[in-house]
């Protein structure tokens, strides 16, 4: 057996926010990310059959043009999305090993465990499935992500001690967050020997872009380093992990990553100094903590531009500009095709799938108030 994380250094390429040209990804920008990258020296790639576009775009971007023993593929299965049968949720497997062309997956993760979403793993014996695959080769190695409270980790890792790793939110800006209990998490995953993987290390794009009072916390410690560095240097800098993703959207925030990750060093005291400061200061900012994965947007079923809302609001908190947050609500929603804040019916499924366990309906309604966003797009 392959011994798990051999040869992984510590950066992953994630490709939930692959470059796009309109709607659809760009597989010549792709095409030249994945050059880059693994000219540097890095192997690691993560997509998953949630991602739209994604594992059909690494097939084309990687796997048809690389060895396939010079890469390691991480791929999900989302079962509780639009699974209402164990069939259904198997299909996505079969549909992954098709989209990507990768013959086996290096790694192979129950998607996004966590709230009401684990049940279903359970109740479809996903578990057993994932084993039955790792015996015919087609998954070396088979864990899961999870966006749980550290009680649901233990409970998880408990019942499935044959999850060989587990996918983990950590960032700086989440280490103490209640909702999100990314140090706790961290703390149980080493408790049970799990090698971790991180996902979200600059929180969607937050911390590479943080507000002013804590930039210029991290500029005057340091003026030449970016703010994503010291957000995926944080993470990379734990015990027991195995890779960092970053969710690299174009050559530059690559070539930024690459810059600091090619010869990684961890945080030094000083620095960790410095990463509290900003958290202390961050933490004063009422920011919504989406990292727009738009779980919510596949359940919705008005079509609300849940993402782009908060996006907008963000950014209101962030630089109180009502008339640029305005703008970035009507890019974000109506240019996208998707209804307002207004609109929203208040069913409340999408919370049910927020791995970040917002507020959602709560949100919104501020989101009218503070923005005036009246029903018609």
């Amino acid at each position: 057996m392959t011994q798990i994380g051999a040869g992984i250094k510590k950066l992953g390429f994630g490709l939930m926010r692959l470059p796009k040209c309109g709607e659809t990804i760009d597989i010549e920008q792709a095409k030249a990310m994945v050059d880059h990258f693994m000219a540097a020296g890095f192997t690691y790639f993560d997509t998953a059959w949630a991602y739209p576009g994604s594992e059909d775009a690494i097939r084309r971007a990687l796997v048809e043009r690389y060895p396939r023993e010079a890469f390691q593929l991480a791929t999900k299965n989302a079962a509780w999305i639009q699974c209402p049968s164990r069939e259904d949720a198997i299909k996505q497997f079969e549909t992954s090993l098709e989209q990507s062309g990768a013959g086996y997956f290096d790694f192979y993760l129950l998607h996004n465990l966590g709230a009401g979403r684990t049940h279903v793993f359970d109740d479809f014996a996903m578990w057993d499935f994932v084993q039955e695959k790792k015996q015919q080769g087609l998954i070396r190695h088979a864990g899961f992500s999870a966006h749980a409270t550290a009680d649901e980790l233990e409970a998880i890792l408990s019942a499935h001690p044959e999850a060989e790793f587990v996918q983990l939110q950590i960032n700086y800006a989440d280490w103490e967050n209640p909702a999100v209990q990314a140090r706790a998490c961290y703390e149980v995953a080493r408790k049970h020997g799990k090698p971790i993987i991180i996902m979200e290390p600059v929180k969607g794009g937050l911390l590479a872009n943080p507000p002013e009072q804590v930039a210029e916390i991290l500029r005057r410690a340091n003026p030449d380093a970016s703010a994503a560095s010291w957000a995926i240097r944080f993470a990379a800098s734990l015990d027991g992990v195995l890779t960092v993703l970053s969710g690299m959207s174009t050559l530059e925030q690559m070539d930024d990553n690459l810059s600091f990750m090619k010869d990684f060093a961890p945080l030094t005291d000083d620095e960790r100094k410095t990463v509290a400061a900003a958290q202390t200061a961050l933490a004063a900012v009422p920011l919504i903590p989406c990292t727009v994965c738009d779980y919510c947007a596949k359940v919705c079923p008005e079509n609300i531009g849940i993402s782009g809302t908060f996006t907008a609001m963000n950014y209101l908190s962030m630089y109180n500009d009502k008339a640029a947050a305005l703008h970035w609500e009507g890019w974000h929603v109506g240019a996208h095709g998707k209804k307002r804040a207004s609109e929203c019916i208040k069913c409340g499924e999408c919370e049910n799938a927020c791995p970040q366990r917002i507020a959602i309906r709560d949100e919104l309604d501020r989101a009218v108030e503070l923005l005036d966003l009246g029903a018609a797009g």
